[in-house]
């Protein structure tokens, strides 16, 4: 077994960016535990034609470890993950990283205060145990009747087929979500057809993605202030955005941004009813396009708005009897929120997944009660519709080095956030978030729980979101040492 003072499970822009942070602290007893044979986690597995970031280059990295030389406004994926890789290498994260070390099982033990984990890789024991598993690893295949009856090839967006050649072919595409917005463009000009199925269209906004010049990078590189004030540019545009979108009052002005750019690049009035939603805008993830209402409009794509109803080995039937021949299935629909080690046990013997059976609750999005020396980054509460995930991460990474340092300074064996500290809080986002757009907007979305309400989204603003987090209480935790827990296991 191997025994370490800080476990991290995931290596993406979480896991690594908190790997990161604890070099910088000059911490180095820790492990990044991966279930892949290589980093990357989301910027890894989509690898579909088009794939980018819809969040701006500058906004959706690292601000500790700032890159001057994205090439794009909106980098493309492969720079992305490139980014990651890179970061490994600058500070010196290879010997941290156990590739191929799925988490299999995780149990706190209270007599020794340490986690207990079993891997794929094999076992590891640690004090402190950091959660880096992003929202977008697991893709969700639709529970559509005669799915594996198919007599082509089907594939999730997420797992793109690279060898499968989409030159000629009759392709189905299953949802029109932000993946949908972004791969549709890709392969348009090179299939015979594509039949585009929508259950809801989204809103779409300009994207305005543009290349980043010579000149541009050559001074992010020689002033760093520069960049960062093109960051902070872009961070407040992001956060008024967001005021426009999380309140139905004001979320007009987003939608007549996105039907003037409906208007201006769909002219045929058909299809553009088709493509407008009939919701509030906000109340479902912004699309950010500039290239997907073009895309839809060609003459080898059509709209399909019918429900699909059943997978034949031919191709698709839609619920008006309509069979919509093809010999490619790519779905793009969606992911796994949230996603856990289901098998991971706290001081009770209950799982994760058992806790949040009803309804997922974190301690400001990031500890969870009954499980001591447990940190999530991107739990509950944490995510948003309108800006750059990793400034939530951030703020986590950084809440959970203050509880690390915690340990150290008071030589207790765990913390484990208080009950009644953790209701308190959910208690306060859920009463906020009562009148946002996301619950009275009209429309079911992956941001919603099966009840209608939300255990995601952080219904306020990213600064306050920060300063909530800013500050580390030791007041809102239990704590034990270690000789304690082992007198109370030995009665």
């Amino acid at each position: 077994m191997e025994r370490t003072r800080i476990a991290i499970i995931g290596a993406g822009f979480s896991g690594l960016g908190m790997a990161v942070r604890l070099r910088q602290e000059g911490i180095t007893d820790f492990v990044v535990l991966e279930r892949a044979d290589d980093i990357g986690g989301t910027w890894r597995d989509n690898s579909y034609p088009g794939c980018a970031v819809d969040v701006q280059s500058h906004l959706y990295s690292l601000s500790f470890a700032p890159n001057p030389d994205w090439s794009a406004v909106y980098a493309p994926q492969g720079e992305l993950w490139a980014y990651l890789r890179r970061l490994v290498d600058e500070h010196g994260l290879r010997e941290n990283l156990r590739l191929g070390h799925e988490v299999l099982s995780g149990d706190w033990d209270d007599a020794t205060q340490r986690w207990r984990l079993r891997t794929s890789g094999g076992d590891v024991e640690a004090q402190v145990l950091l959660s880096g598993m992003g929202p977008l690893s697991n893709p969700i295949p639709p529970q559509i009747p005669g799915l594996d009856t198919f007599a082509g090839t089907v594939f999730h967006s997420a797992r793109w087929n690279h060898d499968h050649d989409l030159t000629g072919r009759r392709v189905a595409a299953i949802g029109t979500g932000s993946s949908a917005a972004q791969f549709v463009p890709g392969i348009q000009p090179h299939v015979a057809h594509l039949s585009l199925f929508q259950r809801t269209p989204g809103w779409v906004i300009p994207r305005m993605n543009r290349p980043l010049t010579r000149l541009e990078r050559a001074l992010f590189r020689r002033f760093p202030a520069l960049q960062r004030l093109v960051r902070r540019r872009q961070f407040v545009y992001r956060e008024l955005l967001g005021v426009l979108l999380r309140s139905p009052r004001w979320s007009f002005g987003v939608e007549a941004l996105a039907k003037a750019h409906l208007r201006r690049q769909v002219k045929d009035p058909v299809l553009r009813d088709k493509l407008t939603p009939r919701f509030r805008a906000g109340c479902k993830r912004m699309i950010v396009a500039d290239d997907y209402y073009p895309a839809v409009a060609q003459p080898n794509v059509e709209l399909v708005t019918s429900a699909v109803a059943e997978v034949v080995p031919e191709g698709i039937r839609t619920a008006d009897g309509r069979l919509h021949e093809v010999d490619t299935l790519i779905l793009g629909t969606g992911f796994e929120i949230l996603p856990v080690a289901d098998p991971l046990r706290g001081r009770d013997g209950v799982t994760l997944a058992e806790l949040w059976r009803e309804r997922r609750a974190a301690y400001l999005g990031t500890a969870v009660s009954g499980f001591p020396n447990y940190f999530m980054l991107a739990g509950p509460h944490s995510a948003t519709g309108h800006t750059s995930a990793l400034l939530y991460a951030e703020a986590q990474m950084e809440y959970a080095l203050k509880a690390i340092r915690h340990l150290e300074r008071t030589g207790v064996g765990s913390i484990d956030v208080r009950p009644e500290a953790q209701q308190r809080f959910v208690s306060h986002v859920n009463e906020r978030l009562g009148s946002t757009v996301w619950i009275v907007g009209g429309c079911r979305s992956w941001y919603l729980d099966a009840d209608g309400g939300s255990s995601v989204l952080w219904p306020g603003t990213t600064w306050e979101f920060q300063r909530l987090l800013s500050r580390f209480d030791p007041a809102d935790y239990e704590t034990a040492s270690s000789a304690t827990r082992r007198e109370v296991a030995a009665a």
